[in-house]
């Protein structure tokens, strides 16, 4: 354990550092900066990015700790955001790769703005598959590591009314399981995080506040974040979080597709917010 001196008012505090190093995307707000904290509790150096101001909040947070945080404002849907996140690196060993960028949205395909759906695509699949790349790439070449990937049981079902969103889910819960097998036999571990609605920005910011799926009660992110740690840290293929997700995913393997879209609707449609 390497100490790390911090100061608290006039008193200094020596905290434990485990010597390791992750990188958490998506880390503002939310079930990314949750991971941050699992991270910073356990000890690893960070390196958090997110494309907004508020990253450089959750990185003074995150220094309450103990540890070294780096905060990375960045656009992750460009790839010359995520080179940007890659040159932060510096070089460094990275223990663990937290892979939770992602955005959403609401409404009918056709109405949405096309250039928004679009950056949905691209934030939740082609930047987070592109980071993989380089830094999975540097993970191989040393034979160690750690990725975790957010994904969503939302990629069980057609997301009528979030047909994009659930899309990028099912691509990133297929990618996730493929990765894993391809380096079965390496040092590399990846664990697949699939939550159900979670109490985040994420609906407010999707424009689902008129939805039932918005409004109602939700998940605790930290919990969810927990899990999603836990399971990394264990080396498990994934983890669905609750009970009622559990269930929900288990239906959605075995239930007609058009069946699980009329479901959606009901849930995911504008108007259907609970009075």
């Amino acid at each position: 354990m390497l100490p790390i001196n911090v100061r608290s008012g006039d008193q200094e505090i020596v905290m434990p550092s485990n010597g390791q190093f992750a990188i958490v995307t998506g880390a503002s707000t939310g079930i990314g900066l949750e991971l941050a904290r699992c991270c910073a509790r356990d000890g690893f150096d960070l390196l958090i990015a997110a494309d907004e101001p508020e990253i450089e909040v959750a990185a003074g947070e995150l220094r309450e700790f103990g540890g070294r945080v780096e905060a990375v404002q960045a656009d992750l849907s460009t790839t010359q955001g995520v080179d940007k996140l890659y040159a932060a690196i510096h070089g460094r060993r990275v223990d663990a790769l937290l892979a939770n960028a992602g955005i959403g949205l609401g409404r009918a395909f056709l109405d949405q703005d096309f250039r928004k759906a679009r950056r949905v695509i691209d934030t939740n699949i082609t930047g987070t598959v592109y980071l993989i790349h380089r830094v999975g790439n540097d993970m191989r070449q040393r034979n160690a590591g750690r990725i975790l990937i957010t994904g969503s049981i939302a990629g069980f079902m057609p997301g009528s009314f979030q047909a994009v969103y659930n899309g990028t889910k099912a691509f990133l819960d297929s990618f996730s399981f493929a990765l894993r097998e391809e380096l079965r036999d390496t040092g590399i571990t990846v664990t697949c995080l699939m939550p159900g609605a979670t109490e985040t920005e994420f609906f407010r910011r999707a424009d689902m506040m008129d939805t039932r799926v918005g409004t109602t009660k939700k998940d605790n992110a930290a919990e969810v974040a927990k899990a999603g740690f836990d399971a990394m840290m264990d080396g498990d293929a994934d983890v669905v979080t609750g009970l009622k997700n559990k269930i929900q995913s288990a239906v959605a393997h075995v239930m007609p597709a058009g069946v699980l879209a009329r479901q959606h609707r009901r849930m995911a449609q504008p108007g259907t917010a609970k009075s």
